[in-house]
C-alpha cells in the first residue's frame, strides 16, 4: 500500500521547519564557539576593497580609557540592559517620524551581532537585517555575556579605513598598543567608530573635535557612577 502523497502546504511546512532548525542550531553553536575561539572574520571584513588589518587583543590588553569611550559616546546604558536600549530605540523612531536625520537606537550589543553575523546594509536591506539582528543579540547576551561582547565589538569594530579593532586602530594612529591609550586618545578613536572612513582621528576638527572633547570627559563619568561595572568590578 503507497503512501498517501503530501500536500503542498504541508512539504513546504516541513521543509521550513528543517531548515529553521538546522539555522537554530547551527547559530547557537558557531555563538557558542566565538565565545571562545577569536571571530576569524565578518563579512564587513571581507568585502572591504581597501583590505582589513586587525590584531585581535583580549579585553586585558586593552586601555579602560577606551572600553569607556565607547560605553560614553555609544552606549550608556551598556552593563544594566538585556541587549535593547527601549528608551533610545524609541526616541529614535520618534525622531525619524518626525522627518529628522535618521538615526538608529543599536546597542553595543546589537552592532556587535551585526558586525559579527550579518551584513552592513543600506536602505531596505538595513530593515530587513533587523529580524535576525535581534535574534543574534539575544543569542550573544545569554551565551556570551557582556565582557566577551564588549571584547569581541572592540576587535571587530571599524577603526579606519581597512582598519578593524582596537590594536589596530591604537598603532595606525597613535603608534603604540591599546593597553597603553590616554583617555584623549582613546577617546578619539572612540568619536570615529560609527563613520571611520568620514571622521578623521588625527587632525580632526569641528564636529568631531568637540565629540572626541566630550567623550574625553564623560569616561570619567563613566568611571565615577560605574557604568562600567559589568566589565571592572
Amino acid at each position: 500500500m503507497t503512501e498517501p502523497k503530501r500536500s503542498f502546504s504541508a512539504r513546504f511546512f516541513r521543509f521550513t521547519f528543517k531548515w529553521l532548525l538546522y539555522f537554530v542550531i547551527g547559530s547557537v553553536a558557531l555563538t557558542a564557539i566565538y565565545a571562545i575561539v577569536p571571530v576569524p572574520t565578518t563579512l564587513t571584513m571581507l568585502f572591504d576593497s581597501n583590505g582589513a588589518t586587525r590584531d585581535w587583543t583580549r579585553l586585558s590588553n586593552i586601555s579602560p580609557n577606551l572600553v569607556r569611550g565607547v560605553i560614553a559616546a555609544e552606549d550608556g546604558k551598556f552593563c544594566s540592559h538585556d541587549g535593547f536600549d527601549r528608551e533610545a530605540i524609541e526616541k529614535a523612531l520618534q525622531r525619524n517620524k518626525s522627518g529628522g536625520r535618521m538615526r538608529g537606537g543599536s546597542t553595543i550589543s546589537q552592532q556587535t551581532a551585526k558586525n559579527v553575523f550579518l551584513w552592513q546594509g543600506s536602505g531596505w536591506t538595513r530593515y530587513l537585517r533587523k529580524v535576525p539582528e535581534v535574534y543574534f543579540t539575544f543569542l550573544i547576551e545569554t551565551i556570551w555575556g557582556k565582557r566577551r561582547i564588549m571584547e569581541v565589538y572592540l576587535n571587530v569594530a571599524e577603526t579606519g579605513i581597512g582598519t578593524y579593532g582596537a590594536e589596530a586602530g591604537a598603532q595606525r594612529y597613535y603608534k603604540k598598543s591599546a593597553k597603553n591609550l590616554t583617555r584623549q586618545e582613546a577617546a578619539r578613536i572612540a568619536a570615529v567608530l560609527p563613520l571611520p572612513k568620514k571622521r578623521a582621528v588625527h587632525g580632526a576638527g569641528g564636529f568631531t573635535r568637540r565629540y572626541g572633547n566630550s567623550i574625553a570627559s564623560r569616561i570619567r563619568v563613566v568611571q565615577r557612577d560605574g557604568l562600567d561595572n559589568c566589565i571592572y568590578k
